[in-house]
């Protein structure tokens, strides 16, 4: 077989006039290879005939599992077929066959208009951040990136309970001024899983009149937009960086936001700043009314007066024991109220397994038990004869005898009576 250079220089002699024959003399090959050459549509190629292999016997028994479990691994093929050969031999095989008999699943180039969707997910920064008991942790941030825009905000959180979620939510739609149409999330656990809400979504969407859209499992396009910006996060953002807390953290971040918002993005060809004011136009106004967020519950005050928030103990003022209070607590503060009055506050820790005590109320316990364990005392009792047990007139007939003599004096008027 000829190269594919001498291919190309038979059929330039020839387009040039020179004889087939004196081509065939000049570079020393048969007539018909030239004549060959000069008919072929394309280049010469190399191809080997197909002959059966050790393979080909139990080709029809892997399709007809591929059909039934396209997924199926080759190493289970290889043993329900029956396969002693080699298994490297028979995986290149089945990876042939796979793509056949594998559902084809399609994904659209989507379009995004201006305030119509809000994509939001939680990104692990590669690092761990010092919280206030000396300890460290790896915390989730929330991510919100608009669309159309592009335009990205996001808050660092403590935990992936709903409460914290939507407390994140709200703070960084205050940032943006104005509600999507549209929230866009996966199957986060604390957002809802299945066909339900996690409870106090429903709630935090109606009272902001968006939607949220929890995507269907294994759809990642749908929420690429915000996917990719991880991913920039980790290349762009924390090389190099160390962070003292979360509260440094964040401060790092948004200022790197700042100026990340202000660089031009490839496939928009255009700045989320230059876009976010078109984006924030067709977009919903914020609500008069701040949705109902945060970590609520109402509980008696025990004797050991300190309220749970998480994982975390707080301490409360001890003159409400027995009583109930409500404690609400959002990502920086927690607060307890009996009947509207203040009875505790505190900075909330997001350190795990801490308890938080306030010096004023371990004093005012030390005054309430010193009182408790004081003597009462003993009650006087000509007192209780006198005043505190009136007793009938009729004891005191009975007392002197009169009753039993067939007198008896009455208490009208004190005249005998036989």
């Amino acid at each position: 077989m000829i190269s594919v250079e001498d291919w190309a220089l038979i059929r330039r002699l020839v387009a040039d006039g020179v004889p087939q024959r004196q081509v065939a003399r000049d570079l020393g090959i048969g007539r018909s290879t030239v004549a060959r050459a000069v008919a072929s549509d394309g280049p010469p190629k190399y191809e080997r005939p197909a002959v059966p292999t050790s393979f080909t016997p139990f080709e029809s028994a892997v399709r007809q599992l591929l059909v039934t479990t396209p997924d199926m691994p080759a190493t289970v093929i290889a043993e329900r077929v029956g396969w002693t050969g080699s298994i490297t031999w028979f995986r290149e095989h089945v990876r042939r066959l796979r793509p056949e008999h594998r559902p084809v699943d399609p994904s659209d180039r989507l379009t995004w208009l201006a305030g119509d969707a809000a994509q939001c997910d939680l990104w692990f920064p590669p690092t761990k951040v010092p919280l206030e008991d000396g300890s460290t942790a790896s915390l989730p941030v929330m991510v919100i990136t608009a669309a159309h825009s592009r335009f990205m905000v996001a808050k660092m959180i403590p935990t992936r309970h709903t409460q914290d979620l939507l407390l994140a939510m709200w703070l960084l739609l205050q940032q943006l001024g104005r509600v999507p149409r549209r929230l866009i999330w996966d199957n986060e656990s604390g957002i809802g899983r299945g066909k339900r809400h996690a409870e106090g979504v429903g709630a935090f969407t109606g009272t902001l009149a968006t939607t949220l859209v929890r995507l269907k499992p294994y759809d990642p396009e749908s929420k690429g937009v915000v996917e990719r910006r991880n991913g920039f996060f980790e290349t762009s953002f924390m090389p190099g960086r160390s962070f003292a807390s979360p509260a440094d953290f964040d401060a790092q971040f948004g200022d790197w936001l700042g100026k990340a918002n202000a660089r031009v993005v490839r496939t928009i060809k255009a700045r989320p700043v230059d876009l976010l004011d078109a984006d924030r136009a067709a977009m919903l106004p914020l609500p008069p009314v701040a949705p109902a967020v945060g970590w609520v519950n109402r509980v008696r005050l025990g004797r050991d007066y300190y309220v749970r928030v998480d994982s975390n103990d707080y301490s409360v003022d001890p003159n409400v024991i027995g009583r109930f209070v409500d404690v609400h607590a959002d990502l920086t503060r927690v607060e307890v109220r009996h009947e509207g009055r203040l009875v505790a506050a505190h900075d909330r820790v997001w350190a795990r397994g801490m308890t938080l005590t306030d010096p004023a109320h371990v004093a005012t316990a030390k005054v309430l038990r010193e009182q408790f364990q004081l003597p009462r005392p003993a009650a006087d009792p000509d007192d209780e004869l006198g005043r505190d047990l009136p007793r009938d007139l009729a004891d005191y007939d009975r007392a002197f005898g009169l009753i039993d003599g067939g007198l008896s004096t009455s208490p009208v008027d004190g005249e005998e009576v036989a």
